[in-house]
């Protein structure tokens, strides 16, 4: 998932960047409420991890401000604020998910995958493509029943594959879910982890339609 984590805690935010990145998410880290409308504004993120007091406002009134606008990006508070009547205003304010710190890193990995799974439609882990079973809350693949290793990269692309089957993706699509703003994307880079996919997987779990992108393919569909 492409995540923007808005976080002013230095070492807190380098923990949960490492963990996301651990995780095979693409992370963007800012410490202010107006840096993280400039990302929103610059990218389309899968999942916005907010603090509720930042430097430059509170994260409930920024998190208002996009649900009037329309935004329907997946929330997730993060904050030391343990009181019920804060939890609610969050709730209320449009989040999806309130975690309190101090909090268990692993923690916060499930709820997020159980973010992601609510907003891909498809709140069931388990996943069956023919012969390929695939659990999203253990991050876990088998084909005919023999597990398969994935590296954290190409389970996050293969996961956005599982959790959009019809829709199609471009290339740049790909990219922004892999990798942060500050980092360098070589221009064959998605073509070399679709080709790992496709070796591990079969060579028609993802369909290519040239010049627009890919998609989840049909597994044995040419054999």
């Amino acid at each position: 998932m492409r995540i923007l984590l808005v976080e002013d805690d230095p070492v807190l935010g380098m923990a949960v960047r490492d963990q996301l990145g651990a995780d095979g998410h693409s992370a963007d880290w800012v410490t202010r409420l107006d840096e993280a409308g400039i990302a929103l504004h610059a990218a389309a993120f899968e999942l916005v991890l907010l603090d509720l007091m930042l430097p430059d406002g509170r994260g409930t009134d920024f998190l208002k401000q996009l649900r009037s606008a329309g935004d329907v990006t997946p929330v997730m508070v993060l904050t030391a604020r343990d009181q019920i009547s804060d939890r609610i205003a969050a709730l209320d304010a449009g989040a999806d998910d309130y975690l309190v710190k101090p909090f268990d890193l692993f923690e916060l990995s499930a709820r997020i995958r159980a973010v992601g799974r609510r907003y891909a439609g498809n709140p069931n882990p388990l996943v069956t493509l023919g012969d390929i079973e695939v659990d999203l809350a253990a991050r876990s693949v088998r084909r005919a029943g023999r597990p398969v290793a994935l590296t954290a990269r190409e389970w996050s692309l293969f996961e956005a594959f599982v959790q959009r089957p019809h829709q199609l993706m471009s290339k740049p699509q790909l990219e922004e879910r892999l990798y942060s703003f500050d980092a360098e994307v070589e221009s064959n880079t998605i073509e070399v982890y679709i080709g790992r996919l496709r070796k591990k997987l079969g060579a028609d779990m993802i369909e290519t339609v040239r010049g627009m992108g890919y998609r989840l393919g049909t597994p044995g569909a040419g054999a």
